[in-house]
C-alpha cells in the first residue's frame, strides 16, 4: 500500500526509529498520528516535521494500558477522519540480566510494552482497518525474535510474540483489505536503552562489532519501503539478514556466535 495521502499511527513516534519512521511518512506525503507516553519527545518530533498542519497530531499513550490503547482509535478518526495503517514500533529491552536473576516486575513490563501493548492497538484499530478499501498492519519485532540473546532472553519472547501474532495475522487476513507486515531490526542507533530506563552496555558491544548499528533514518526507510510493497517480512540491516539466514541453516551455531558476543557482557 502506498503511503501518500494515507492516514497512518505510530507509537514510539517521540524518538529514535519511530521519529524517522513519523518524518518519512510524513515526506512521502502520508499524514500520521503519533502515539508515545514521551510527550516532550513527540514534540520535538513535531518540530522536526516542520509546517505540515493538520498532517500530524500527536498523542500521549501508554500503550500498556489496555483501556487507554482501545479509546484512542477515536482520537485518531476524531484528528484525521480515518486510518489506514498501523506501525507497531514502540518497544523497550530488558536489564541485561539473566533470566534467574531477574525480577518477575522487569518482566512483566517487558512483556506489557512489547507484546500487549502491539496485541492492544492491533485490537483497537483491526476493526477500522478492514472498513478501508487498502490498509496495513507492520508490527516491529526484532532479530532477537528468532535468534535468542543471552541477557535478552524476555524481551527476544516478548518479539517471538510479537513475530508469532503478525504472521498469524497475516494469515487470517489473507481474503481481506489489510496487508500485514513483520519487521526484524538489526542493531539500529537508537535510544532504546534510555527509553527503557536502562544503561545497557549495547553501546560497549558495537564498539567491538565489525557491524556497526545502522543509521535510524536508513532502518526507517527500509521499513517503509517493505510496507509500500507489501512485504511478508522486512530485515533491517547486515546483521538481521546475516543471522537470519545462519540460524536457519545452524540453529545452534546461530546461538552460540550470539553467546560468545555476549559472554563479556554478562560476567
Amino acid at each position: 500500500m502506498k503511503i501518500k495521502d494515507k492516514v497512518w499511527v505510530v507509537t514510539g513516534g517521540g524518538s529514535g526509529m519511530g521519529r524517522e519512521l513519523v518524518l518519512q511518512l510524513l515526506a512521502r506525503g502520508g499524514r500520521v498520528a503519533v502515539a508515545d507516553i514521551n510527550e516532550a519527545g513527540m514534540q520535538e518530533t513535531a518540530q522536526l516535521a516542520g509546517n505540515v498542519g493538520a498532517r500530524l497530531s500527536i498523542h500521549t499513550l501508554n500503550i500498556a494500558d489496555k483501556e487507554q490503547v482501545l479509546a484512542f482509535p477515536e482520537q485518531v478518526l476524531a484528528a484525521h477522519g480515518a486510518v489506514d495503517g498501523l506501525i507497531n514500533n514502540a518497544g523497550i529491552i530488558q536489564p541485561f540480566i539473566k533470566v534467574n536473576d531477574l525480577e518477575f516486575a522487569a518482566i512483566e513490563k517487558v512483556m506489557n510494552v512489547n507484546f500487549y501493548g502491539t496485541l492492544y492497538m492491533v485490537k483497537a484499530f483491526l476493526p477500522h482497518l478492514l472498513e478501508r478499501p487498502e490498509a496495513h498492519i507492520a508490527n516491529i519485532s526484532s532479530m532477537g525474535g528468532f535468534l535468542p540473546v543471552p541477557g535478552q532472553t524476555f524481551y527476544g519472547a516478548s518479539k517471538a510474540a510479537v513475530k508469532l501474532l503478525t504472521e498469524g495475522l497475516h494469515s487470517e487476513l489473507i481474503d481481506s483489505p489489510v496487508k500485514v507486515t513483520v519487521i526484524f531490526p538489526g542493531a539500529v542507533n537508537t535510544n532504546i536503552s534510555v527509553n527503557s530506563g536502562l544503561q545497557a552496555p549495547a553501546e560497549r558491544q558495537a564498539e567491538d562489532s565489525p557491524i556497526q548499528p545502522l543509521d535510524a533514518g536508513k532502518a526507517a526507510e527500509i521499513m517503509l519501503d517493505g510496507i509500500e510493497k507489501d512485504k511478508y517480512r522486512v530485515l533491517v540491516g547486515k546483521d538481521a539478514r546475516f543471522m537470519d539466514a545462519y540460524s536457519r541453516l545452524s540453529p545452534k551455531g546461530a546461538a552460540r556466535l550470539i553467546y560468545k558476543k555476549m559472554k563479556e557482557l554478562l560476567s
